[in-house]
Protein backbone atom coordinates (compact mmCIF):
# COMPACT_ATOMS: atom_id res chain seq x y z
CA UNK A 1 0.00 0.00 0.00
CA UNK A 2 1.06 3.59 -0.64
CA UNK A 3 1.70 5.89 2.33
CA UNK A 4 -1.67 7.67 2.08
CA UNK A 5 -3.49 4.35 1.81
CA UNK A 6 -1.74 3.08 4.95
CA UNK A 7 -2.64 6.24 6.88
CA UNK A 8 -6.27 5.99 5.76
CA UNK A 9 -6.39 2.29 6.65
CA UNK A 10 -5.15 2.85 10.19
CA UNK A 11 -7.31 5.93 10.63
CA UNK A 12 -10.34 3.74 9.92
CA UNK A 13 -9.13 1.23 12.50
CA UNK A 14 -8.63 4.04 15.04
CA UNK A 15 -12.17 5.26 14.53
CA UNK A 16 -13.45 1.72 14.97
CA UNK A 17 -11.50 1.36 18.21
CA UNK A 18 -12.81 4.70 19.45
CA UNK A 19 -16.33 3.43 18.76
CA UNK A 20 -15.69 0.49 21.08
CA UNK A 21 -15.03 -2.23 18.52
CA UNK A 22 -12.14 -4.71 18.73
CA UNK A 23 -9.93 -4.12 15.71
CA UNK A 24 -7.55 -6.38 13.81
CA UNK A 25 -5.08 -5.77 11.02
CA UNK A 26 -4.91 -9.37 9.79
CA UNK A 27 -7.45 -11.90 8.75
CA UNK A 28 -8.89 -14.24 11.38
CA UNK A 29 -6.63 -17.18 12.02
CA UNK A 30 -3.75 -15.72 10.03
CA UNK A 31 -1.34 -16.10 12.94
CA UNK A 32 -2.50 -19.08 14.93
CA UNK A 33 0.88 -19.43 16.67
CA UNK A 34 1.74 -15.73 16.82
CA UNK A 35 1.32 -13.06 19.46
CA UNK A 36 -0.39 -10.28 17.55
CA UNK A 37 -2.30 -7.47 19.16
CA UNK A 38 -2.70 -7.52 22.94
CA UNK A 39 -1.82 -11.23 23.03
CA UNK A 40 1.85 -10.25 22.87
CA UNK A 41 1.79 -8.66 26.34
CA UNK A 42 2.18 -10.46 29.63
CA UNK A 43 -0.09 -8.17 31.65
CA UNK A 44 -2.40 -5.44 30.35
CA UNK A 45 -4.65 -5.30 33.42
CA UNK A 46 -3.41 -1.83 34.43
CA UNK A 47 -4.07 -0.33 30.99
CA UNK A 48 -7.31 1.30 29.82
CA UNK A 49 -9.51 -1.06 27.83
CA UNK A 50 -9.26 1.21 24.80
CA UNK A 51 -5.45 0.84 24.71
CA UNK A 52 -5.74 -2.95 24.70
CA UNK A 53 -8.50 -2.87 22.12
CA UNK A 54 -6.41 -0.71 19.77
CA UNK A 55 -3.24 -2.83 19.97
CA UNK A 56 -2.10 -3.95 16.52
CA UNK A 57 1.48 -5.01 17.18
CA UNK A 58 3.33 -8.26 16.60
CA UNK A 59 5.17 -8.43 19.91
CA UNK A 60 6.17 -6.46 22.99
CA UNK A 61 9.19 -4.26 22.25
CA UNK A 62 8.98 -2.65 25.68
CA UNK A 63 9.85 -6.00 27.25
CA UNK A 64 13.23 -6.11 25.46
CA UNK A 65 14.11 -2.41 25.45
CA UNK A 66 15.53 -2.53 28.98
CA UNK A 67 14.07 0.86 29.83
CA UNK A 68 15.49 2.61 32.87
CA UNK A 69 14.16 5.42 35.04
CA UNK A 70 14.81 8.87 33.62
CA UNK A 71 15.36 7.76 30.04
CA UNK A 72 13.56 9.03 26.95
CA UNK A 73 11.97 6.66 24.46
CA UNK A 74 10.38 7.08 21.03
CA UNK A 75 7.79 4.67 19.60
CA UNK A 76 7.69 4.69 15.80
CA UNK A 77 4.14 4.18 14.57
CA UNK A 78 2.63 4.38 18.04
CA UNK A 79 -0.98 3.71 17.01
CA UNK A 80 -3.31 3.62 19.99
CA UNK A 81 -0.37 4.22 22.34
CA UNK A 82 -0.11 0.95 24.28
CA UNK A 83 3.70 0.83 24.03
CA UNK A 84 4.00 4.54 24.82
CA UNK A 85 1.99 4.08 28.02
CA UNK A 86 4.00 1.04 29.08
CA UNK A 87 7.25 2.88 28.31
CA UNK A 88 6.17 6.01 30.21
CA UNK A 89 5.53 3.98 33.33
CA UNK A 90 8.91 2.26 33.09
CA UNK A 91 10.95 5.45 32.62
CA UNK A 92 9.04 7.18 35.42
CA UNK A 93 8.17 10.83 36.01
CA UNK A 94 11.69 12.04 35.20
CA UNK A 95 11.66 10.21 31.87
CA UNK A 96 9.73 10.89 28.67
CA UNK A 97 7.89 8.73 26.14
CA UNK A 98 7.16 9.98 22.63
CA UNK A 99 4.71 8.41 20.24
CA UNK A 100 4.96 9.14 16.51
CA UNK A 101 2.16 8.35 14.09
CA UNK A 102 1.01 9.62 10.70
CA UNK A 103 -2.70 9.08 11.39
CA UNK A 104 -4.47 12.01 13.09
CA UNK A 105 -7.23 9.63 14.21
CA UNK A 106 -4.71 7.34 15.90
CA UNK A 107 -3.13 10.34 17.62
CA UNK A 108 -6.51 11.53 18.88
CA UNK A 109 -7.25 8.04 20.17
CA UNK A 110 -3.82 7.74 21.84
CA UNK A 111 -3.99 11.13 23.53
CA UNK A 112 -7.43 10.32 24.91
CA UNK A 113 -6.21 6.97 26.23
CA UNK A 114 -3.17 8.59 27.90
CA UNK A 115 -5.42 11.16 29.56
CA UNK A 116 -7.76 8.40 30.74
CA UNK A 117 -4.78 6.47 32.15
CA UNK A 118 -3.45 9.53 33.97
CA UNK A 119 -0.06 9.27 32.26
CA UNK A 120 1.43 12.71 31.64
CA UNK A 121 5.11 12.13 30.77
CA UNK A 122 4.10 11.40 27.17
CA UNK A 123 3.96 13.39 23.96
CA UNK A 124 2.34 12.28 20.74
CA UNK A 125 3.76 13.65 17.48
CA UNK A 126 2.30 13.61 14.01
CA UNK A 127 4.70 12.69 11.25
CA UNK A 128 6.26 10.01 9.10
CA UNK A 129 8.70 7.46 10.49
CA UNK A 130 10.89 8.22 7.46
CA UNK A 131 11.29 11.85 8.64
CA UNK A 132 11.07 11.92 12.43
CA UNK A 133 10.10 15.39 13.78
CA UNK A 134 12.72 15.37 16.56
CA UNK A 135 16.24 16.85 16.65
CA UNK A 136 19.44 14.83 16.48
CA UNK A 137 20.37 12.84 19.60
CA UNK A 138 16.96 13.40 21.20
CA UNK A 139 16.21 10.01 22.79
CA UNK A 140 17.86 7.09 24.53
CA UNK A 141 15.74 4.31 23.01
CA UNK A 142 13.75 3.80 19.83
CA UNK A 143 11.05 1.13 19.78
CA UNK A 144 8.45 0.09 17.21
CA UNK A 145 5.80 -2.58 16.96
CA UNK A 146 5.03 -4.13 13.59
CA UNK A 147 5.33 -0.84 11.69
CA UNK A 148 8.69 -0.70 9.91
CA UNK A 149 7.56 -3.51 7.59
CA UNK A 150 4.85 -1.13 6.30
CA UNK A 151 7.30 1.53 5.10
CA UNK A 152 8.36 1.66 1.47
CA UNK A 153 11.67 3.29 2.48
CA UNK A 154 13.00 1.19 5.33
CA UNK A 155 16.53 2.49 4.85
CA UNK A 156 15.26 6.01 5.63
CA UNK A 157 13.41 4.75 8.73
CA UNK A 158 16.53 3.10 10.15
CA UNK A 159 18.72 6.09 9.26
CA UNK A 160 16.26 8.38 11.07
CA UNK A 161 16.15 6.10 14.10
CA UNK A 162 19.96 6.21 14.21
CA UNK A 163 19.95 10.02 13.89
CA UNK A 164 17.61 10.72 16.80
CA UNK A 165 19.37 8.30 19.15
CA UNK A 166 22.03 9.57 21.50
CA UNK A 167 25.44 7.85 21.32
CA UNK A 168 25.11 4.54 23.13
CA UNK A 169 21.34 4.60 22.50
CA UNK A 170 19.38 1.42 21.83
CA UNK A 171 16.92 0.13 19.27
CA UNK A 172 14.35 -2.50 20.23
CA UNK A 173 11.82 -3.34 17.54
CA UNK A 174 9.11 -5.97 17.11
CA UNK A 175 8.54 -6.58 13.43
CA UNK A 176 7.64 -9.15 10.81
CA UNK A 177 10.47 -10.67 8.76
CA UNK A 178 10.98 -13.43 6.23
CA UNK A 179 13.65 -16.09 6.38
CA UNK A 180 14.65 -15.34 2.78
CA UNK A 181 13.64 -13.18 -0.15
CA UNK A 182 10.30 -14.63 -1.25
CA UNK A 183 9.84 -15.53 -4.89
CA UNK A 184 6.91 -13.72 -6.61
CA UNK A 185 4.53 -16.70 -6.40
CA UNK A 186 5.24 -17.33 -2.74
CA UNK A 187 5.09 -13.60 -1.98
CA UNK A 188 1.65 -13.29 -3.60
CA UNK A 189 0.36 -16.22 -1.57
CA UNK A 190 1.65 -14.72 1.67
CA UNK A 191 0.19 -11.29 0.92
CA UNK A 192 -3.21 -12.84 0.18
CA UNK A 193 -3.21 -14.77 3.44
CA UNK A 194 -1.37 -12.28 5.66
CA UNK A 195 -1.92 -8.81 4.30
CA UNK A 196 -0.25 -6.98 7.17
CA UNK A 197 3.22 -8.39 6.38
CA UNK A 198 3.40 -7.15 2.83
CA UNK A 199 6.80 -5.54 2.39
CA UNK A 200 8.52 -7.42 5.22
CA UNK A 201 12.31 -7.60 4.94
CA UNK A 202 14.31 -10.79 4.94
CA UNK A 203 16.53 -11.26 8.00
CA UNK A 204 19.68 -10.72 5.91
CA UNK A 205 18.35 -7.54 4.32
CA UNK A 206 17.27 -6.20 7.72
CA UNK A 207 20.82 -6.74 9.00
CA UNK A 208 22.32 -5.08 5.92
CA UNK A 209 20.16 -1.96 6.17
CA UNK A 210 20.79 -1.61 9.90
CA UNK A 211 24.52 -1.88 9.39
CA UNK A 212 24.40 0.69 6.61
CA UNK A 213 22.53 3.07 8.95
CA UNK A 214 25.37 2.76 11.47
CA UNK A 215 23.94 0.35 14.05
CA UNK A 216 26.16 -2.28 15.67
CA UNK A 217 25.50 -5.22 17.97
CA UNK A 218 22.65 -6.31 15.71
CA UNK A 219 20.55 -9.23 16.97
CA UNK A 220 17.44 -10.55 15.24
CA UNK A 221 15.56 -13.15 17.28
CA UNK A 222 12.68 -15.01 15.66
CA UNK A 223 9.77 -15.24 18.10
CA UNK A 224 7.00 -16.85 16.05
CA UNK A 225 6.70 -18.96 12.91
CA UNK A 226 3.66 -18.02 10.84
CA UNK A 227 4.30 -20.26 7.86
CA UNK A 228 5.47 -19.54 4.31
CA UNK A 229 8.80 -18.30 5.67
CA UNK A 230 7.18 -15.48 7.67
CA UNK A 231 8.16 -14.82 11.28
CA UNK A 232 7.57 -12.28 13.99
CA UNK A 233 10.90 -11.14 15.42
CA UNK A 234 12.63 -8.93 17.94
CA UNK A 235 15.30 -6.71 16.38
CA UNK A 236 17.89 -5.16 18.70
CA UNK A 237 20.93 -2.96 18.07
CA UNK A 238 22.87 -0.04 19.52
CA UNK A 239 24.29 3.24 18.28
CA UNK A 240 28.04 3.23 18.99
CA UNK A 241 28.99 4.87 22.27
CA UNK A 242 31.55 7.67 22.59
CA UNK A 243 32.27 10.55 24.95
CA UNK A 244 30.14 13.71 25.41
CA UNK A 245 29.84 16.04 22.44
CA UNK A 246 30.75 13.39 19.89
CA UNK A 247 29.06 10.68 17.87
CA UNK A 248 30.21 7.76 15.74
CA UNK A 249 28.42 7.38 12.42
CA UNK A 250 29.05 5.89 8.99
CA UNK A 251 31.60 7.70 6.84
CA UNK A 252 30.11 9.83 4.05
CA UNK A 253 31.48 11.25 0.83
CA UNK A 254 31.02 14.73 2.32
CA UNK A 255 33.62 13.77 4.96
CA UNK A 256 36.32 13.25 2.31
CA UNK A 257 38.42 16.37 2.87
CA UNK A 258 38.48 16.01 6.66
CA UNK A 259 39.15 12.27 6.57
CA UNK A 260 42.09 12.73 4.22
CA UNK A 261 43.45 15.65 6.26
CA UNK A 262 43.46 13.48 9.40
CA UNK A 263 45.07 10.69 7.37
CA UNK A 264 47.85 13.04 6.22
CA UNK A 265 48.38 14.39 9.74
CA UNK A 266 48.88 10.84 10.94
CA UNK A 267 51.34 10.07 8.15
CA UNK A 268 53.27 13.25 8.97
CA UNK A 269 54.10 11.87 12.43
CA UNK A 270 56.21 9.18 10.78
CA UNK A 271 54.72 6.50 13.04
CA UNK A 272 51.46 5.59 11.31
CA UNK A 273 52.38 3.93 8.04
CA UNK A 274 55.04 3.41 5.39
CA UNK A 275 52.95 5.73 3.22
CA UNK A 276 53.97 9.38 3.24
CA UNK A 277 51.13 10.97 1.23
CA UNK A 278 47.41 10.33 1.71
CA UNK A 279 45.66 9.02 -1.40
CA UNK A 280 42.96 10.80 -3.34
CA UNK A 281 39.40 10.22 -2.19
CA UNK A 282 38.86 7.99 -5.22
CA UNK A 283 41.88 5.94 -4.27
CA UNK A 284 40.80 5.80 -0.64
CA UNK A 285 37.28 4.58 -1.38
CA UNK A 286 38.45 2.08 -4.00
CA UNK A 287 40.64 0.37 -1.44
CA UNK A 288 38.24 0.35 1.52
CA UNK A 289 35.21 -1.81 2.24
CA UNK A 290 32.05 0.32 1.99
CA UNK A 291 30.27 -1.21 5.01
CA UNK A 292 33.06 -0.91 7.59
CA UNK A 293 33.85 2.81 7.63
CA UNK A 294 33.07 5.07 10.58
CA UNK A 295 33.94 8.60 11.65
CA UNK A 296 33.86 10.30 15.04
CA UNK A 297 32.24 13.71 14.64
CA UNK A 298 31.55 16.71 16.87
CA UNK A 299 27.78 16.83 17.40
CA UNK A 300 27.69 20.64 17.35
CA UNK A 301 30.00 21.52 14.46
CA UNK A 302 30.10 18.26 12.50
CA UNK A 303 33.91 18.40 12.53
CA UNK A 304 35.51 14.99 11.99
CA UNK A 305 37.98 14.09 14.74
CA UNK A 306 38.82 10.51 13.78
CA UNK A 307 38.02 7.63 11.47
CA UNK A 308 38.34 3.87 11.07
CA UNK A 309 38.10 1.78 7.91
CA UNK A 310 39.15 -1.58 6.52
CA UNK A 311 40.31 -3.35 3.37
CA UNK A 312 39.98 -6.96 2.27
CA UNK A 313 43.24 -8.87 2.54
CA UNK A 314 42.44 -11.03 -0.47
CA UNK A 315 39.83 -11.60 -3.15
CA UNK A 316 39.98 -15.35 -2.52
CA UNK A 317 36.74 -16.66 -0.91
CA UNK A 318 38.65 -18.44 1.85
CA UNK A 319 39.71 -15.02 3.19
CA UNK A 320 36.26 -13.43 2.95
CA UNK A 321 36.12 -12.80 6.70
CA UNK A 322 39.65 -11.42 7.07
CA UNK A 323 40.21 -7.65 6.92
CA UNK A 324 43.03 -5.22 7.54
CA UNK A 325 42.06 -2.02 9.32
CA UNK A 326 43.34 1.51 9.93
CA UNK A 327 42.30 3.92 12.67
CA UNK A 328 43.36 7.58 12.76
CA UNK A 329 42.57 10.35 15.27
CA UNK A 330 43.13 14.08 14.77
CA UNK A 331 46.44 15.03 16.46
CA UNK A 332 44.70 17.63 18.61
CA UNK A 333 42.12 15.13 19.89
CA UNK A 334 44.26 12.21 20.98
CA UNK A 335 44.25 10.70 24.50
CA UNK A 336 40.49 11.35 24.83
CA UNK A 337 39.24 7.82 24.15
CA UNK A 338 38.24 8.56 20.56
CA UNK A 339 40.44 5.86 19.05
CA UNK A 340 39.15 3.30 21.51
CA UNK A 341 35.51 4.21 20.79
CA UNK A 342 36.07 4.03 17.02
CA UNK A 343 37.87 0.71 17.21
CA UNK A 344 35.20 -0.73 19.53
CA UNK A 345 32.48 0.27 17.05
CA UNK A 346 34.48 -1.20 14.18
CA UNK A 347 34.94 -4.52 16.00
CA UNK A 348 31.21 -4.73 16.73
CA UNK A 349 30.34 -3.91 13.11
CA UNK A 350 32.81 -6.54 11.96
CA UNK A 351 31.11 -9.14 14.14
CA UNK A 352 27.77 -8.20 12.59
CA UNK A 353 29.27 -8.54 9.09
CA UNK A 354 30.77 -11.97 9.76
CA UNK A 355 34.40 -10.83 9.96
CA UNK A 356 36.42 -13.45 11.82
CA UNK A 357 39.89 -11.89 11.75
CA UNK A 358 40.95 -8.24 11.94
CA UNK A 359 44.65 -7.66 11.34
CA UNK A 360 47.09 -4.79 11.01
CA UNK A 361 50.75 -3.82 11.29
CA UNK A 362 52.13 -1.32 13.80
CA UNK A 363 55.57 0.24 14.04
CA UNK A 364 57.21 -0.85 17.35
CA UNK A 365 57.72 2.82 18.22
CA UNK A 366 53.95 3.46 18.11
CA UNK A 367 53.40 2.22 21.65
CA UNK A 368 50.10 4.10 22.09
CA UNK A 369 48.52 2.26 19.14
CA UNK A 370 49.87 -1.08 20.27
CA UNK A 371 48.46 -0.54 23.78
CA UNK A 372 45.08 0.52 22.37
CA UNK A 373 44.78 -2.61 20.25
CA UNK A 374 45.94 -5.00 22.94
CA UNK A 375 43.38 -3.46 25.30
CA UNK A 376 40.64 -4.44 22.83
CA UNK A 377 41.66 -8.06 22.36
CA UNK A 378 44.34 -7.89 19.65
CA UNK A 379 47.33 -10.17 20.08
CA UNK A 380 50.84 -9.86 18.75
CA UNK A 381 51.46 -12.53 16.13
CA UNK A 382 55.07 -11.63 15.54
CA UNK A 383 57.52 -9.04 14.26
CA UNK A 384 58.27 -8.64 10.56
CA UNK A 385 61.85 -7.42 10.68
CA UNK A 386 63.15 -4.81 8.23
CA UNK A 387 60.02 -5.30 6.12
CA UNK A 388 60.29 -1.94 4.35
CA UNK A 389 62.10 1.38 4.06
CA UNK A 390 60.55 4.53 5.48
CA UNK A 391 62.26 7.82 4.71
CA UNK A 392 65.34 5.82 3.79
CA UNK A 393 65.39 3.78 7.00
CA UNK A 394 64.62 0.04 7.25
CA UNK A 395 61.86 -0.52 9.82
CA UNK A 396 60.24 -3.42 11.62
CA UNK A 397 56.47 -3.94 11.86
CA UNK A 398 54.63 -5.72 14.68
CA UNK A 399 51.89 -7.86 13.15
CA UNK A 400 48.69 -7.99 15.27
CA UNK A 401 45.32 -9.70 14.87
CA UNK A 402 42.01 -10.11 16.65
CA UNK A 403 39.99 -13.27 16.22
CA UNK A 404 36.23 -13.03 16.61
CA UNK A 405 34.59 -14.99 19.40
CA UNK A 406 31.43 -15.31 17.30
CA UNK A 407 32.09 -15.26 13.56
CA UNK A 408 34.10 -18.20 12.24
CA UNK A 409 33.60 -20.31 15.39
Amino acid sequence: MAHDEIVDHYSQLARAAAAGRVIADCGPGAFEQGCFGAAGYDDTSALPEAAVRASLGCGNPVAVAELRAGESVLDLGSGGGIDVLLSARRVGPHGKAYGLDASPDMLTLARGIAEQAGVHNVEFLRGAIEAIPLPDHAVDIVISNCVINLSDDKAAVLAEAFRVLRPGGRLGVSDVVTDSVLDPTRCAAVKQRIGCVAGALSVDEYRRLMGRAGFVGIHITLTGDHGDGVHSAIVQAVKPAIGPGLEIRPMREADAAQVLAIYQAGLDTGQASFETVAPSWEGFTAGKLPHLRFVAADTETGEIVGWVAASSVSARPVYAGVVEHSVYVHPGCQAHGIGRALLSAFIAAGEDAGVWTIQSGIFPENTASLSLHQGLGFRVVGTRERIGRHHGVWRDVIFIERRSTAAGN
